[in-house]
């Protein structure tokens, strides 16, 4: 059987046109409900800029909550690909969905397939049915006493980092990657109860676990583009990109440690123990099928959540005392007085104490979250407060912290570190939802107690000792690298490191 030309062309011009109503038929998703945004392109709809990696997600964000088109707008309709995605800008309508209305949004819409990427069955990730029950059962590993019982671990990984910084007195170190050992020495402890050696060993296993997560490789990046932007091809092609190596390393190490210390009777009361206990006393967590993965999964995110957010904010933070001299004195005095009060010691009394701390901290998260985007799932047909615009479940939501937190009307003159922002008169002055470096709601971040803390330890421990300057390797714009799956800098953080003991 034959086919003449004309019938050939007819055929291909048929698929091109059934092509091209695939990927265009929902475009006018949000016209049709009055929603104001950006003109989609067939294939890419309004994301080109973030597929071509010419901007990361916040600033992709930050342009289109920036633009004059929509400043006034409340919300901005977009495409990621074929499908809708609401960008929230309002403040109350943020507090809204986050909050007062939570049972209506309480899956984060996070695209993953548990078959081939196990590890991202996790606390972040996972679809309420599962994520309420587990929520509950681990919360009571990140309370303040808690926190307190595990302290003196934090402050023995600092007495490490000031071992380790030593031998660098006078020179130029990359802040970034001394902070991540530090922190990820700290996650080692805290988490697994075992010593990961980041600082005393170049080749430490947790450390190339840790760069391998946040690696941006071809396949690392084409996992993370199908999963976030076309789910669709990442249920048939993300087998294809997954990290086999990571998976089988947290699983088998989970799993080894917690049969270790019911084999050998050893309680440490810390994140392992608890999920020891819950495997071996499944009732406690109701139907839900306990996996050695669904377990890996959750002590993986602790690992990636606690260490690479904290070192950000870490190395964050001292770049800007490195070029405020004035600000990174004044810490520094209240470091001494706080040492003075404790015998020269460091207490986590004294760390609470040390209200100045508090607010440069803040200012670091405020002008450098680490996580730029909240994302929100509608679990049901659900109306816009005070508008008349209806989205039909399982549509996803957006909200740009680093936009909200670089808007002048909610902070003056954005692009300065003011720690002043963070002083009680001001905090109350703003709306509480235009800081949300921690999130907010039900699913707020349920490590950020701990994080701060391990953040605090680890720049006190630098500044009893040094002082942190820049030099002609630190790039003062702070670049920030479009390929980051976290607010990174392009650049690094190179400061010199001068030892000047405070006591």
């Amino acid at each position: 059987m034959s086919f003449s030309s004309v019938e050939i062309f007819i055929g291909v011009v048929s698929i091109i046109i059934g092509i091209y109503y695939y990927l265009t038929a929902n475009f006018n998703f949000w016209k049709i409900r009055g929603v104001p945004g950006p003109k989609p392109i067939p294939v890419v709809g309004n994301i080109y800029d973030l597929l071509s990696l010419k901007y990361s997600i916040g600033c992709y964000l930050k342009n289109i909550y920036d633009n004059n088109y929509w400043r006034n707008e409340k919300f901005v309709g977009i495409f990621t690909t074929s499908e809708p995605v609401l960008i929230i800008k309002d403040l109350d309508l943020i507090k809204t969905v986050l909050i007062k209305d939570f049972n209506c949004f309480t899956d984060r819409g996070v695209e993953f397939n548990e078959t081939f990427e196990p590890l991202n069955a996790h606390l972040f990730s996972l679809e309420s049915k599962r994520w309420r029950p587990l929520r509950t059962k681990l919360t009571p590993v990140f309370t303040s006493g808690k926190l307190r019982e595990m302290f003196y671990l934090l402050n023995e990984c600092g007495d490490q980092l000031n071992d380790y910084l030593n031998k660098f007195n006078g020179e130029i170190v990359d802040m970034r990657e001394i902070s991540a050992r530090f922190t990820t020495d700290v996650i080692g402890v805290c988490a697994f109860g075992l010593q990961a050696n980041s600082l005393a060993d170049d080749d430490s296993v947790f450390r190339e676990m840790g760069k391998r997560i946040f690696s941006f490789d071809f396949k690392a990046m084409m996992r993370h583009r199908l999963r976030r932007f076309a789910p669709f091809l990442y249920n048939y092609f993300g087998k294809y990109f997954t990290d086999n190596v990571l998976n089988d390393f947290f699983v088998n190490l989970t799993v080894d440690t917690m049969n270790y210390r019911k084999d050998n009777n050893i309680i440490r009361h810390d994140f392992i123990d608890l999920l020891k206990t819950l495997r071996d006393e499944p009732s406690k967590i109701g139907d839900i099928e306990l996996t050695d993965t669904i377990l890996a999964a959750q002590l993986f995110v602790f690992f990636i959540a606690g260490f690479e957010t904290s070192s950000s904010t870490m190395s964050n933070c001292l770049f800007e005392l490195g070029m405020n001299h004035q600000l990174r004195d004044k810490l520094r005095r209240e470091i001494k007085n706080e040492l003075d009060n404790a015998d020269g010691k460091i207490t986590y009394e004294g760390i609470k104490n040390m209200k100045y701390l508090d607010k440069i901290i803040k200012e670091t998260l405020r002008k450098y979250p680490p996580v730029t985007t909240l994302m929100r799932k509608s679990t049901a047909p659900y109306t816009l407060a005070d508008t008349n615009v209806t989205i039909p479940t399982g549509t996803k939501i957006w909200i740009p912290i680093y936009a909200i937190q670089r808007d002048p009307t909610y902070f003056p003159n954005p692009n300065e570190f003011d720690p002043e922002r963070f002083n009680d008169e001001a905090i109350k002055s703003r709306h509480p939802m235009s800081f949300l470096s921690f999130g907010d709601g039900p699913r707020n971040c349920i490590g950020a107690r701990f994080g701060s803390m391990q953040t605090k330890v680890g720049i006190i421990k630098i500044l009893e000792k040094y002082t942190v300057d820049i030099c002609d390797k630190t790039d003062k714009d702070f670049k920030i690298n479009p390929r980051g799956l976290l607010l990174t800098p392009q650049n690094g953080i190179y400061l010199k490191i001068t030892k000047t003991p405070i006591v």
